[in-house]
């Protein structure tokens, strides 16, 4: 059950305002004996509660009286003061985390060769998103029609997130498409990336026929290949990303060709 110790008051600070809300305005001394909180410790509650703006107090009375903000106003006060601290905290985070980059840096990839796995639809999206993040200076994408257990859709507004990302971070894009692929984008999708990846210059889009197979070559180092389910070929079965710079370069070598006599197309819609 949320409480208000989850919007940031002490527990004693708790216990008076709920008393309070019960009492109506009353002393200090009234709202420790109804509060169970101490006399030793009331003044330093009221005090932390009147800063929160949660309470009144009335200063021509003697003794002095309190009463409650109503609860409303009060929530909506402590739901910001939580919401700027949580900001403050973010900034922190992320600028701690920009530290972080620049400590743990990679340096130069060295040349070793190294594979992961990922099996079915959404953790081999997984792995080609986390693979995409990592890219520097290009990437180039063969794309036939989507597996079919995949929503083209969400994976196109992720795609979209990510390549934009990528593009800000100054990163080359290169996609050679199959007709059936440009075809098959939702017109909302196509509309997303009207709105931010197709202004980039170094974003381009070419379609060709008779692309099959799938893959995601990163900084020519590492290639993403996507395996379909040997018994059912629309379907996703695994995605294997691969970094080996050797290997990377004949990917290329071969892509090159291919991409050089396909036809640019505009995804604008």
């Amino acid at each position: 059950m949320t409480t208000l110790r989850d919007l940031g008051l002490s527990e004693y600070e708790a216990r008076v305002y709920r008393s309070l809300l019960a009492t109506g305005p009353t002393t200090a001394k009234e709202l420790s004996r109804a509060s169970d909180v101490p006399m030793g410790r009331i003044y330093d509650v009221l005090n932390g509660l009147q800063a929160a703006e949660m309470i009144r107090s009335q200063n021509a009375s003697r003794p002095k009286k309190y009463a409650p903000i109503e609860p409303e106003t009060a929530l909506d006060r402590l739901l910001e003061d939580k919401r700027a601290e949580l900001e403050a905290e973010m900034e922190q985070y992320e600028s701690a985390v920009g530290e972080l980059a620049e400590q743990l840096d990679a340096g130069e990839p060295t040349g070793e060769q190294f594979w992961t796995v990922a099996f079915g639809p959404e953790n081999t999206v997984e792995l080609l998103m986390e693979r995409m993040a990592a890219a520097t200076t290009r990437i180039v994408m063969v794309a036939p029609k989507p597996a079919s257990q995949l929503d083209l859709g969400d994976v196109s507004e992720r795609m979209a997130d990510e390549l934009q990302a990528a593009l800000d971070r100054g990163v080359e894009v290169s996609i050679l498409a199959s007709e059936d692929l440009i075809e098959a984008i939702p017109p909302e999708v196509l509309r997303r990336y009207n709105r931010g990846v197709l202004s980039n210059p170094k974003f381009e889009v070419r379609a060709t026929d008779g692309v099959e197979g799938s893959f995601t070559l990163i900084d020519r180092t590492e290639v993403c290949i996507d395996v379909p389910n040997p018994l059912a070929p629309d379907e996703a079965f695994a995605l294997i990303a691969l970094t080996d710079p050797e290997f990377a370069a004949t990917v290329i070598d071969e892509f090159e060709p291919s991409w050089e006599t396909a036809e640019a197309v505009s995804l604008e819609n």
